[in-house]
């Protein structure tokens, strides 16, 4: 059974993440970033219902706006009742169901002590961005270049903590959407280097953006996790996250085109 949807959780997903360009299309948010991240380049469907007339010319523009700028067209889709008319059509159309993701939440409230080991910025720093882009990041130095504009989009804090020898060894992000609906954080780039795991690293950067993001009043918080990965579901609820909806990405199979050989 799918988790129950937590009301809002869309529209602070999409706050927190937000994509360079982005353009209305009958309910439809279309999302591109130069194809760095799926998430930022992805179409977020507001508004999922509607006719499958309506939502076929839909999917025209949005293929022609992607095809413009050399993306795949991707949908990110939650699973609950309201997609069930996008889901049917896009499974007639051939698209591939893929990346599938939780949401989990907890609300505010940590009794976990200070650590003042754990670093604490409103921006990400040169460290900070290369650890966590030589975790979770594809690309070059112009992507990253893109990643760090779309993390500096949403006011956001920045966890660092370092190795005994002074080497960064974990990271991780706290989004705090401007004008989010009772002060809620969104929990992102959770990621630490590979030889230094196993040692609480990643334990130690959740409890610290937890307590400021106590300290600073918002009282409840979500973070994404992929449903594969089992070890960072286990700490996420170890910190009391429970799941509160699910998503994937839905995405445009290549045509092939016959060739003249």
């Amino acid at each position: 059974m799918a988790p129950e949807p937590m009301p809002g959780i869309e529209g602070l997903m999409d706050a927190a993440w937000p994509a360079a360009e982005r353009e209305e299309s009958g309910g439809w948010v279309l999302r591109a970033a130069s194809g760095v991240t799926q998430r930022a380049n992805s179409v977020w469907p507001r508004e999922p219902g509607g006719d499958i007339h309506g939502q076929l010319a839909t999917l025209r523009e949005a293929r022609l706006w992607y095809r413009n700028r050399r993306l795949p067209l991707i949908f990110q889709v939650f699973d609950n009742p309201r997609y069930a008319p996008l889901n049917a059509v896009l499974d007639a159309e051939g698209f591939t169901r893929q990346s599938e993701t939780l949401v989990l939440v907890r609300d505010g409230g940590t009794d976990a002590p200070a650590d003042p080991g754990v670093e604490i910025s409103t921006e990400p720093s040169a460290e900070w961005l290369r650890l966590w882009w030589s975790v979770d990041g594809r690309g070059d130095e112009t992507a990253l270049a893109v990643a760090r504009g779309i993390l500096e989009r949403c006011p956001s804090l920045y966890a660092l903590v370092r190795d005994d020898g002074g080497r960064p060894a974990a990271v991780g992000r706290l989004a705090v959407p401007s004008g989010a609906a009772g002060g809620t954080g969104g929990l992102y780039c959770m990621a630490t280097r590979p030889d230094a795991r196993r040692h609480g690293n990643a334990s130690r950067i959740l409890q610290a953006l937890l307590r400021e993001g106590d300290a600073r009043g918002l009282g409840s918080y979500w973070l994404l996790v992929m449903a594969s990965n089992a070890g960072a579901r286990e700490l996420y609820a170890r910190a009391g996250f429970r799941a509160a909806a699910r998503y994937l990405y839905r995405q445009e199979r290549l045509k092939r085109h016959l060739t003249g050989c």
